[in-house]
């Protein structure tokens, strides 16, 4: 006879599993504001420029601005290159944030 499966032990791991997946997003978009210089900025204007590329449907512009950000990666991870366990400028972390955003904005 089989084991009856506990779906509520398995909802709690996957909610505690999507709540670090969370966190980790937000991490790493903090890291990348910080990396790019972007803290310096005053939070309206962090917010207003993210809400302009949002609103963006120019794709030659979208394109441009991909490509300006895959270049920040590259040279990031070259600089960090011996850093390679940390997170910040690595390629990964950023990327997928990055790219996700990307997809969102294009949508």
């Amino acid at each position: 006879m089989r084991k009856p499966r506990d779906f509520d032990s398995e909802m709690k791991a996957l909610n505690e599993r999507a709540k670090l997946l969370k966190d980790r997003k937000l991490y790493q978009l903090g890291e990348l504001v910080i990396a790019t210089g972007a803290d310096s900025l005053s939070v309206e204007h962090l917010a207003g420029a993210l809400l302009a590329v949002i609103e963006t449907k120019d794709g030659a512009t979208m394109e441009g601005w991909r490509k300006r950000g895959a270049a920040f990666f590259q040279r990031t991870a070259r600089k960090s290159g011996s850093n390679a366990g940390h997170s910040v400028g690595c390629k990964p972390a950023g990327h997928d944030v990055a790219e996700s955003a990307a997809r969102e904005a294009g949508a």
